[in-house]
């Protein structure tokens, strides 16, 4: 028989015991919190954050410290057409050789074409995969048939040579205007990223929706008469989440760094539009003499594209449930 002493030191449940609701959580927030655990992420996503900021104010910027990317400062500059003044607060990096314009408002000006090509091809080819992707995937038969040969014959094509063919025949549709030109340049460039950039994100969608159409909750779906719409948009979309964000992070940078290599060789943004790729070109033949020219367009790129893809990496592994940082 127990010892009612010790019977009396065990503890006893309550009656009426608080129990815990656990809640369930989806893929994306599972990836959110890995992502806000993930230090190097965090500083990544500051770091673009900073420069998205500096793309979107970059007048408000040059007008409160009192520079102009397109003013000319000939008297700042030699017979030989160096400048004569050092970085000042008047500024601060230093002032163009040959022509005179302040290379601190040409780096801040030259943040917004970079984002905005890299961004908005990023998100134009990001839709456009997905929505093929979708199609092919789940329609099958022949539409998944011609959406595989467009894949497969874009992916057969030079997007260089493209770029160098399109660009000058499309701009001198619109005259000669220099702004107008410069604009057309930039769009037209974005349509091209986007027009062959999606292939890749077309087929990973087109294998995700492939394996996913035969699932119980989409048999189950189309058994009791949902519309197609619904089962692509409301059904299998939410389980592409992770590809698509993944691809979206990884292709701003590679397309910001196509930008540049493009307007470095001078294929792809011209004047009047500031563009660090650019202005690269023109600071090559003055690295020795006046090197920060060249470094502060370069160390734009470097930062802004490494902060990108170490970001665009703790997407893809937060994303990726067999994977743990």
């Amino acid at each position: 028989m127990a010892d009612p002493a010790l019977l009396e030191n065990i503890p006893t449940e309550p009656a009426t015991p608080e129990r815990r609701t656990l809640k369930s959580k989806s893929p994306t927030q599972i990836a959110l919190e890995r992502l806000r655990q993930d230090k190097i992420a965090i500083i990544c996503a500051v770091v673009v954050l900073i420069f998205v900021l500096i793309a979107i104010f970059a007048n408000v910027i040059t007008s409160l410290t009192g520079t102009d990317a397109y003013a000319t400062n000939q008297d700042l500059i030699d017979e030989y057409g160096f400048p004569m003044i050092n970085p000042s607060a008047a500024h601060p990096f230093g002032i163009e050789p040959r022509l005179g314009r302040d290379l601190f408002a040409r780096w801040v000006q030259g943040a917004r074409p970079s984002l905005q090509v890299g961004v908005l091809a990023a998100v134009l080819s990001t839709i456009i995969g997905t929505i093929m992707g979708m199609l092919a995937g789940f329609a099958g038969g022949w539409i998944d048939r011609v959406i595989s040969w467009v894949i497969d014959f874009l992916l057969s094509l030079p997007l260089l040579l493209f770029v160098i063919a399109i660009g000058p025949v499309v701009a001198t549709r619109f005259g000669n205007d220099a702004e107008t030109v410069s604009t057309v340049r930039l769009w037209t460039l974005i349509l091209v990223f986007a027009f062959f950039g999606w292939t890749g994100l077309g087929r990973l969608i087109r294998a995700q929706v492939l394996s996913l159409r035969e699932r119980e909750f989409i048999l189950a779906a189309r058994a009791i008469g949902v519309p197609r719409y619904q089962v692509l948009f409301r059904e299998l979309l939410p389980n592409l989440t992770g590809p698509i964000i993944v691809f979206l992070s990884l292709s701003i940078p590679a397309y910001i760094s196509a930008e540049a290599g493009l307007s470095f060789l001078g294929i792809g943004l011209v004047e009047p539009t500031a563009s660090w790729g650019q202005t690269i070109f023109q600071a090559q033949n003055y690295y020795q003499t006046y090197p920060i020219y060249f470094w502060q367009p370069a160390l734009g790129i470097l930062v802004l594209v490494l902060a990108l893809n170490l970001l665009g990496d703790a997407i893809r592994d937060a994303f990726d449930p067999k994977t743990r940082r």
